[in-house]
């Protein structure tokens, strides 16, 4: 046997050690069930804390009971391996964040070292900052954030799956006008909790309406909260007051700042009363 011959068959043994390797890694760790297990915890421990900088109370984990669907790339593509491609819907009770579809889409960009990044809708999570019950602008923690999973955790199927609407041929196109937010007028109640809940109003419109409500007292922050409507669709808005108004009530200003729709009159001036 001469020396190229030794070679030859050094190489092709050193390959196939390789592709052994290989096949015995039995492919990425990033899969489906796995976000869906791990995208939920972490959003819920992130979300109490927001809760906690805008003042809502009675928010926790177990509360929020935040449940995902995962899918990277489609139908045609494997629910397996790092990418951008990544989609998850993702659902969560909150009284003061209504899901108008009963989840939101959140965008996930997964990637080889078993951790991912993702980042939901500001319609429902509230923008890149928000104003803390001190009237503060801080960082939202939910708007867009990092996390890890176990790559030795569960790889079971985690059965959640949501409803999608499936179009129609004969499915009216949404209208082009964008959807207008409707503030409140009428004097407003605080309840036992010291708490308001003027009532919204969206108009027929793309889109809906979004955005933040905040409640002031002169220069003074009382209170905010998030909003989202459907078109042509209403609801009361619960909003924690801090501070006099909580006990006594008085004059305080209403002001929105849409994300989705306009508001052709953004702040209204109201009543508070105790019941």
């Amino acid at each position: 046997m001469n020396l190229h011959t030794i070679r030859r068959l050094a190489v092709l043994s050193a390959t196939g050690a390789v592709v052994l390797g290989l096949s015995g890694c039995g492919g990425s760790d990033v899969t489906k069930a796995r976000l869906e297990r791990n995208l939920p915890q972490t959003f819920a421990n992130l979300y109490v804390q927001q809760a906690k900088l805008l003042g809502h109370k009675d928010i926790t984990v177990r509360s929020l009971h935040a449940r995902a669907q995962c899918d990277k790339g489609g139908a045609k593509v494997a629910d397996r391996g790092p990418g951008a491609d990544w989609i998850c819907l993702m659902s969560w009770k909150d009284p003061n964040v209504p899901l108008p579809d009963g989840y939101g889409k959140f965008e996930v960009n997964a990637h080889s070292n078993d951790c991912y990044t993702a980042g939901g809708p500001s319609k429902l999570v509230g923008l890149q900052t928000i104003s803390d019950t001190h009237g503060n602008d801080v960082d939202n923690p939910v708007f867009e954030f990092d996390s890890c999973f176990d790559p030795h955790g569960s790889n079971a199927p985690t059965g959640v799956a949501f409803p999608t609407a499936t179009p129609t041929a004969t499915a009216t196109p949404p209208p082009s006008t964008p959807a207008a937010l409707t503030l409140p007028a009428a004097k407003l109640a605080l309840d036992s909790h010291g708490r308001i809940a003027p009532t919204l109003s969206c108009s027929t419109g793309a889109g809906g309406c979004a955005g933040t409500l905040t409640a002031k007292s002169g220069k003074r922050t009382l209170g905010t909260a998030t909003y989202a409507l459907p078109p042509d669709g209403n609801a009361a808005i619960p909003l924690r007051l801090t501070g006099r108004q909580e006990t006594s009530g008085g004059t305080i200003v209403l002001t929105v700042k849409p994300v989705i729709g306009t508001a052709p009159r953004t702040s209204t001036t109201t009543t508070v009363s105790k019941r």
